[in-house]
């Protein structure tokens, strides 16, 4: 099976085919166009802090004439396409500020389990996917790649997921009840099933996106060994 490589990336062309897969949220995948992806841990978000954003989610639907309730994520898959990134996008960085202030167990700020994510993320690259940025932040992951159809997407995040979650709940179980990593010792709901995906739309929003990874340690107040940092030089 042939590789993915830099020449075959592309930005997100709306008038050409793609894919909308229906979870919670729209996911679209289009064959080789770059993708931003994120995943969280499955306790980095507090009741507290869902039921805001739940809130803060309502407020910007409505103010783009969709109902909060009921079909409200096919009314907003319908949006045109630049209106639909910037309320996708802003919903995100609502999200991720939160995720920032370090909610849960945040396991990955170990260095030797952040590594174990990273090293999943490049095991594939330039085959199943390639890779141009990652992050591992102590309770979520951001990452750019793409891939070479619209149904690898999904899969290959919940590939990740199950193996990442495998070894990173071996090493917190060998250790036995410590350091606050007990609620997620153990659980096969390591990871949030959920994640978000943005396909990305030009250049000018390529390097945008890079930047937020770069960017995110920073923001976050982290410690230069709290993060991992990945990219693929052009």
């Amino acid at each position: 099976m042939s590789g993915i490589s830099n020449r075959d990336l592309q930005f997100f062309d709306p008038s050409a085919d793609h894919t909308v897969v229906w979870k919670n949220l729209p996911h679209f995948a289009q064959a080789g166009t770059l993708c931003f992806i994120t995943w969280r841990t499955a306790d980095s978000l507090p009741a507290s802090a869902v039921e805001k954003l739940s809130k803060e989610r309502e407020v910007m639907l409505q103010q783009h004439g969709i109902h909060p309730t009921g079909s409200w994520r096919e009314s907003l898959a319908a949006l045109k396409p630049e209106i639909r990134g910037k309320v996708h996008w802003s919903l995100f960085k609502a999200w991720d500020q939160v995720l920032d202030h370090a909610c849960g167990a945040c396991v990955l700020k170990r260095p030797e389990l952040a590594r174990i994510v990273m090293d999943s993320l490049l095991h594939f690259d330039n085959d199943r996917y390639l890779l141009t940025d990652a992050v591992i932040m102590p309770n979520h992951v951001h990452l750019i790649a793409a891939f070479r159809d619209e149904v690898s997407l999904l899969k290959q995040c919940k590939s990740w997921k199950h193996f990442t979650a495998t070894q990173i709940n071996r090493v917190l179980w060998n250790e036995g009840p410590a350091d606050g990593a007990a609620g997620l010792r153990g659980k096969t709901e390591f990871w949030q099933p959920e994640q978000f995906d943005h396909l990305i739309r030009s250049e000018a929003d390529f390097v945008r996106y890079r930047q937020y990874i770069v960017d995110n340690p920073e923001a976050a107040k982290l410690k230069s060994d709290e993060s991992l940092h990945y990219s693929r030089p052009f």
